[in-house]
């Protein structure tokens, strides 16, 4: 199984701010779309909320919260209690999934998921922005950047693809 973050962030780390994400690139939404498609997406229960309480489509959703009392049930989701839970079950789909299960937040999340990580795809949003939820630094002497393009539109952004080394 490979474990892989998918981020958008800006220069000072931010990902989210009251519940939402601080900026709109669609190019970089439909990156997210067409690389976790047919894929495993483990998350929090706050993204799981600014979703709506709507799982991604064609995809497995997994959520992981220390209520779980607190998600409205729903058909397309799976809920557990730890990283390490979400991961084991990830691995019991993989047959069917896909061998690549992505993890997309929160920040608490993506912390707890980084010592699991194989891969960090990692959208940077050239700006400084005000936020409350922000993305863990990780050691770039253990994640190697393998590619890097820059990406188009009105907000200036770059996607990069780290693997551990």
């Amino acid at each position: 199984m490979i474990v892989s973050q998918i981020v958008a962030m800006s220069e000072n780390r931010v990902i989210g701010i009251k519940n939402g994400m601080p900026w709109d690139i669609p190019e970089d939404m439909k990156f997210f779309k067409e690389t976790t498609m047919g894929h495993i997406v483990i998350h929090g229960r706050k993204t799981y909320e600014a979703l709506g309480y709507r799982p991604l489509p064609k995809r497995l959703n997994v959520i992981v919260t220390r209520h779980p009392e607190n998600i409205p049930p729903h058909k397309d989701i799976v809920i557990v209690t730890s990283i390490e839970e979400a991961l084991e079950y990830a691995r019991s789909q993989i047959k069917e999934w896909g061998e690549e299960v992505f993890v997309s937040g929160g920040g608490e999340i993506y912390k707890l998921a980084m010592p699991y990580t194989d891969r960090i795809y990692l959208t940077l949003v050239h700006k400084k922005i005000e936020g409350d939820a922000f993305f863990p630094e990780f050691d770039t002497q253990i994640f190697k950047e393998v590619s890097k393009r820059e990406g188009t539109g009105a907000t200036p952004h770059t996607y990069y693809l780290y693997e551990k080394s």
